[in-house]
């Protein structure tokens, strides 16, 4: 609240200004929405009504509002932007989950990345990319030009619902949906179940990407410590009964930053939890190939009658191939399809051939096979040269391209990120992966991205006094 001080009128009228604004800018207020009162105005913010008039006349003066005498005054002009990083509260913009992401997709060709999220280059299939570009480019015309049905790739759904099948999810071909990323699928299934204002429970540290999604849905998210062996089921069944959620999303199989794995015992108890809750799980499973034993599935226990598996291939096949699948319930289905065909039409046709030629190549497995022996040397080395400098991992894990870390005494890994970014060296700091401030203190490192020596001696150099 404001206060009439001696802060002078002008800093008054620009707050209640600034407010009016970041309402447009949010839509909270959308063009042709009236605007509080000047009464309900100066009474919300505690300034004057003289306030509040100067403040509404100004921007009405700028076009941003009109008065209609009588009636009040209106939002005027077309929707907004949606500006993300307007939308409050603004919690440490200049690294926060979009700030990974713009650095490590803008970086140059030179920089480090050991805070991305995916595998170098070098380490992809890209054999077998171009294997299938070849004999697409053999394909009848329809497979080169024409858009994707509703529920995509019939060949690709049959080979995913396969692939499901091996780690005990029985799904037919009917309730496997494509869509253009993992991302996009994330996007559909909150678009079908969240209404703004809908709480969403995420694991606490998360994908740092399911924050920024949830923003966008103009839903709240409330984070659910993550333990060895899953979330905290104490802390899960109190926030069912404190926040009510429409929606649970996690990882299956490797947890994304820990690395930690399922346990059989916790997904039985957090399934029991989210029938009485009438909660819907959104299970994340881009990590599958990663995997040296399968981990439990909620989507294999639960059947997908409340669980909703999605994943995509940009991890080990090609990020440049953009081609997710959601599974569900048919009824489900049926209409995320009628989402996708109003939000991106036709879906990407070649995209989802390529991904079926090169799942099904011989070479593929062997492939993963390699990085998977590549990935374990990895977190070894890397484990032991970030304990050197102190940098303790929260667990050591089997699988998986992720070391999640407790940096050093009082170390900031906001302030970590900004030194080792003057080195080229773009690192993920802990707040962007969490709700909690004691992930202050944490930081996510891509074993695979974490090679150079380079890295090691930024963060040496960062770390001293």
């Amino acid at each position: 609240m404001l206060k009439e001080t001696e802060g002078g009128a002008a800093t008054r009228i620009d707050s209640v200004m600034l407010a009016i604004r970041g309402r447009i800018v949010d839509r909270s207020l959308m063009p042709g929405s009236r605007l509080p009162s000047v009464r309900a105005q100066s009474k919300a913010m505690g300034v004057s009504v003289s306030t509040v008039v100067e403040a509404y006349e100004r921007l009405a003066a700028e076009g941003v509002i009109r008065s209609r005498p009588g009636s009040g005054f209106y939002v005027s002009g077309s929707v907004a932007p949606l500006a993300l990083t307007e939308i409050a509260p603004r919690r440490e913009r200049d690294i926060d989950p979009l700030w990974i992401s713009r650095q490590s997709l803008e970086a140059e060709a030179e920089a480090l990345k050991p805070g991305c999220g995916w595998l170098p280059a070098s380490w992809m299939f890209d054999a077998g990319i171009r294997r299938a570009l070849r004999t697409l480019s053999r394909a009848e015309n329809t497979e080169l030009a024409d858009y994707g049905t509703p529920l995509g790739h019939a060949s690709l759904r049959q080979i995913l619902a396969r692939r499901m099948a091996a780690n005990g999810v029985e799904v037919k071909t009917g309730q496997v949906l494509l869509t253009e990323s993992g991302t996009q699928a994330i996007d559909l299934v909150c678009r079908l179940l969240l209404e703004p204002g809908d709480t969403v429970l995420v694991d606490d540290p998360c994908y740092f990407n399911f924050h920024a999604l949830l923003k966008a849905h103009r839903a709240k998210a409330v984070g659910v410590p993550y333990t060895p062996s899953g979330p905290d089921l104490d802390a899960f069944a109190a926030a069912l009964q404190i926040h009510k959620p429409r929606l649970y999303i996690t990882n299956s199989a490797i947890h994304n930053p820990t690395g930690a794995v399922l346990s059989p015992v916790t997904a039985h108890r957090l399934l029991k939890l989210a029938e009485e809750a009438n909660l819907i799980i959104v299970e994340d499973d881009i990590f599958a190939d990663f995997e040296e034993v399968a981990a439990p599935r909620l989507s294999a226990f639960d059947g997908l009658s409340r669980v909703i598996q999605i994943g995509s291939f940009s991890k080990t096949l090609s990020a440049a191939i953009r081609c997710g699948y959601i599974a569900a319930r048919e009824d489900w289905i049926d209409k995320i399809a009628d989402l996708k065909i109003a939000t991106s039409f036709g879906g990407a046709r070649l995209a989802a051939g390529i991904l079926a030629l090169a799942l099904t190549d011989g070479s593929y497995r062997k492939h993963m096979e390699t990085v998977r022996r590549r990935l374990g040397e990895a977190r070894a080395t890397t484990a032991t040269r970030l304990t050197r400098l102190g940098i303790e991992p929260w667990l050591r894990p089997g699988a998986g391209m992720f070391l999640w870390c407790r940096l050093p005494g009082e170390t900031d890994a906001t302030e970590l990120a900004r030194r080792c970014l003057e080195d080229g060296v773009v690192l993920a700091p802990g707040n962007a992966f969490s709700l909690s401030q004691t992930a202050r203190s944490f930081m996510r490192f891509n074993v695979a991205q974490s090679s150079d020596e380079r890295v090691f001696r930024s963060l040496e150099s960062a770390l001293r006094p």
